[in-house]
């Protein structure tokens, strides 16, 4: 302790008054009086280490006209109720480390400056609906054993709660935050309602033991947090980061003009996210999700690669990447190629990079290039199925110490096996839908899309492809 404490006892840390040496908690009334009578509105004001009834913090405030200037609390004990109404403090307030044994309520009060409630403990509820802080507040590794209140509240420079925990029910709605809340490995043990809120909000690696509901404007993340029960996020104008976000129970996000980035996201239960207006997902890559709507979005820019379980995914207008249109030459059979625009995932169009400028511009054509091998040849072909299949099934878990996935061809380089998966992933698998019982088509299709041409054993290649085709058979995945 960086101050003088009292000569009372050694167990009172509260800090010494003079001339007596003594805190306000031990003072004789004489004493106390003259002490009560030194402060003045606007003046410094420090109680630090003091055990602080109702009856003495009133007669403070009383004391200092209820216009304290700065004030420090750092460790005080509040034995009664803090109603903090009607209170202007004109300077920054410290409680780091303050026990509230019963009631916090700062409702009505404000804060010119600065609040910091850094450890802090609350026993009993905390309110701080309809506070104005025209600074920063910091509840950084604070614990609120029952139900917290910032409803309202307006906080001009933000508020931290870094590791905070909020064991009863949590509520910021309506809350306007200047410099964005920030409540990174925080735990919320009930319902936080964070709705209608107005600024940034960060829930990085949080834990919400409950349901959770959360909005912001410009800006939301939750990349690494855990949902034990249901999430549902609702933004306007705001990019969101839900990175790794882990729910167990049912998700839904909401976007209004805003864009969302799900990669690497575990949705157990059933998750629905719908857009209006200029509302786009970025990225779905290596999303674990049985069961997920889209509706409304602009997926021209998603990244699909990875994506563990596609058939439990459901699209309903949502707008594609276009492919490239108009007439295409190459040194390849045949020489000229009119390309038709269509509608496709934004995966398909790196690998359409593949086979730069001039070239076919059917993702894949030059795919066996990317290794070594002349696409154009049987063996080629071969060679791009082998990594094809190395690749879909490749997974996190299953990639050896080097990272190179289990089943690759030596010396296989990343970006083609990448570049194959998504060639027979997105080129063929559409074919093959198409084609239905006409395993005829689906032969030339998946040829075309492999970046076989019209020469070599083709008998051999086609059969083999129908074989693949029929009722039972299995084609490569």
């Amino acid at each position: 302790m960086d101050w003088v404490t009292c000569a009372y006892s050694a167990a009172c840390i509260g800090v010494a008054s003079r001339p007596s040496g003594f805190c306000l908690a031990h003072l004789t009334p004489e004493h106390l009086g003259a002490a009560l009578g030194a402060i003045a509105p606007g003046r410094l004001l420090d109680l630090r280490g003091t055990t602080v009834s109702s009856d003495l913090l009133s007669r403070v405030l009383r004391a200092a006209g209820d216009r304290p200037g700065r004030a420090r609390f750092d460790r005080v004990t509040f034995t009664g109720d803090v109603r903090l109404s009607g209170v202007t403090f004109t300077g920054d307030v410290s409680l780091d480390g303050a026990r509230f044994e019963r009631l916090a309520s700062f409702f009505g009060a404000r804060f010119e400056g600065n609040v910091s409630l850094a450890d802090a403990r609350f026993a009993r509820e905390l309110s701080f609906h309809g506070v104005t802080v025209r600074g920063h507040i910091s509840l950084d590794r604070a614990v609120m054993a029952r139900d917290a209140l910032f409803s309202q509240a307006v906080f001009g420079h933000g508020l931290s709660g870094e590791r905070a925990r909020f064991d009863g029910f949590a509520a910021f709605d309506g809350a306007r935050l200047g410099g964005g809340a920030f409540f990174r490995s925080a735990r919320f043990g009930r319902t936080l309602s964070f709705r209608k809120v107005t600024g940034h909000a960060g829930f990085d690696a949080a834990h919400f033991a409950a349901d959770a509901y959360l909005s912001a404007t410009g800006r939301l993340s939750a990349a690494r947090a855990r949902a034990d029960g249901l999430l549902d996020v609702a933004v306007t104008r705001c990019g969101v980061d839900l990175r790794g976000l882990h729910v167990a129970g049912a998700a839904t996000v909401r976007l209004t003009d805003s864009q969302a980035d799900l990669e690497g996201a575990v949705l157990r239960g059933p998750a629905t996210v719908t857009g209006r207006g200029a509302s786009a997902i970025t990225s779905l890559r290596q999303v674990k999700a049985p069961d997920l709507g889209l509706r409304g979005l602009d997926l021209s820019a998603c990244r699909f690669a990875g994506l563990a379980d596609p058939t439990g995914v459901r699209v309903k207008e949502c707008t594609f990447a276009l492919t490239p249109r108009g007439m295409r030459v190459s040194l390849r059979w045949p020489m000229l190629r009119w390309l038709v625009r269509r509608r496709t995932p934004a995966g398909e169009q790196p690998m359409r990079a593949l086979a730069g400028p001039g070239a076919s511009g059917h993702p894949g054509s030059r795919a066996g290039t990317a290794t070594g091998t002349p696409a154009g040849t049987p063996a080629g072909t071969a060679t791009v199925f082998a990594y094809a299949t190395a690749a879909l099934r490749a997974d996190t878990a299953a990639l050896t110490p080097t990272g190179t996935p289990t089943g690759t061809p030596t010396g296989t380089p990343t970006g083609a096996i990448a570049g194959a998966a998504a060639v027979f992933a997105y080129a063929a698998a559409g074919p093959r839908r198409r084609a239905g019982r006409r395993p005829w088509a689906l032969a030339w299709h998946v040829l075309r899309a492999g970046g076989a041409t019209v020469r070599g054993p083709l008998p051999a290649a086609i059969a083999a492809v129908l074989s693949a085709a029929r009722p039972g058979g299995r084609s490569p995945r």
